[in-house]
């Protein structure tokens, strides 16, 4: 089983647009700032404001949602998943490219974090 964490600026947004929109089921929350949801193996830590992965860095830094480090979630059929998504409203940072394994696009949760929609090739 695999985990990653999120950084999010709004956990229930968030929550939602995994749930909704790309098969995530809620296995724990703990309180407004964590959410813990899956999907088949995959576990996704959505750690909010209030979070220990939120608290500064020691050189200042801190953690905040965004960035091009993302999870890819493999779907049969692209074009739909894409249309749906759209229909309901969601941020896409491009359109879908074709490369030699597949085709893929990029999504973006309501914090900013980039999820990689791909269909493999035939």
């Amino acid at each position: 089983m695999a985990a990653v964490r999120y950084i999010v600026d709004d956990v229930d947004a968030v929550l939602a647009f995994y749930t909704e929109h790309l098969g995530f089921e809620l296995i724990e929350r703990w309180g407004p700032p964590f959410a813990l949801i899956g999907r088949d193996d995959l576990r996704l830590w959505l750690a909010g404001p209030g979070t220990s992965a939120r608290k500064p860095m020691p050189d200042g830094r801190e953690p905040e949602p965004g960035g091009w480090n993302r999870l890819v979630l493999e779907v049969d059929d692209i074009q739909q998943t894409v249309a749906a998504m759209r229909q309901a409203g969601i941020a896409f940072r491009n359109d879908i490219i074709e490369g030699p394994g597949g085709k893929q696009i990029l999504a973006e949760d309501p914090s900013g974090n980039p999820v990689e929609i791909f269909e493999a090739g035939s």
